[in-house]
């Protein structure tokens, strides 16, 4: 009776692990559909054009006469602004703006993304992708950038931002030869990796963005990708 009763149970536990893949599976079945992206591109004029091509001789030691990347990571932000517009405007400017102060030692070209993605799963192309934004210390040269509007505590990420970023890494995934997907949060892990190119020792920020559950669930859902592990983990 006792050995009856102990299949039973490993039965049913095993018939919850196969419930519980089976609706992470449906949850995220829809991420394969395709998305519109928005095109509202940011201010890129001549000024920004410079600082970028400034920031990449100054901090990475490129010269080039123009602003363009080589994706090979894609990295996943939260801006803690509450809304899209007041996200957009902030990065919309050229240069940074002074509340700021932490990195306004690092040069004058504004923070800003490739990408943003709204509260409500919608996603915006700010740039084009091989134009270089300011997002992550030491890999911009070599990283497409997402913004996802919010990520406090009283305003958390949503699910329709979570299923945008898993498409849209698949997306650009097939665009461009990517091998690392990774949260702001992990930057520090490429110190002395080949892909980073940082040469100021002393511009560092600490990250949080965009959190390791929104992370593991991305890594989850883009497993297929076989993307390279991360440095130093």
């Amino acid at each position: 009776m006792r050995v009856l009763k102990t299949k039973s149970i490993k039965l049913l536990l095993i018939k919850n692990r196969l419930l519980l893949i089976l609706i992470f599976s449906i949850i995220f079945s829809n991420c394969s559909v395709q998305k519109p992206i928005i095109d509202k591109p940011i201010i890129f004029d001549d000024q920004r054009k410079s600082l970028t091509i400034e920031y990449l001789e100054n901090h990475y030691g490129i010269k080039q006469k123009e602003p363009t990347i080589i994706p090979k990571m894609i990295v996943l932000h939260w801006t803690v602004i509450p809304t899209f517009e007041d996200s957009f405007d902030f990065f919309n400017n050229a240069t940074l703006s002074i509340t700021r102060g932490d990195i306004s030692g690092a040069g004058s070209l504004n923070v800003s993304s490739q990408f943003m993605v709204d509260r409500d799963g919608t996603i915006y192309r700010l740039m084009p992708e091989t134009n270089m934004a300011r997002h992550v210390i030491g890999l911009n040269h070599c990283a497409i950038g997402i913004e996802n509007i919010g990520g406090s505590e009283d305003l958390p990420l949503t699910e329709h931002q979570l299923k945008s970023n898993i498409w849209l890494v698949k997306y650009l995934s097939k665009k461009y030869d990517i091998d690392y997907v990774i949260g702001h949060y992990e930057y520090t892990l490429f110190e002395n990796h080949e892909l980073w190119l940082e040469k100021d020792d002393g511009y560092r920020t600490e990250k949080t963005d965009p959190g390791v559950d929104f992370m593991d669930k991305v890594r989850i859902a883009t497993k297929s990708m076989n993307f390279k592990p991360l440095p130093n983990k």
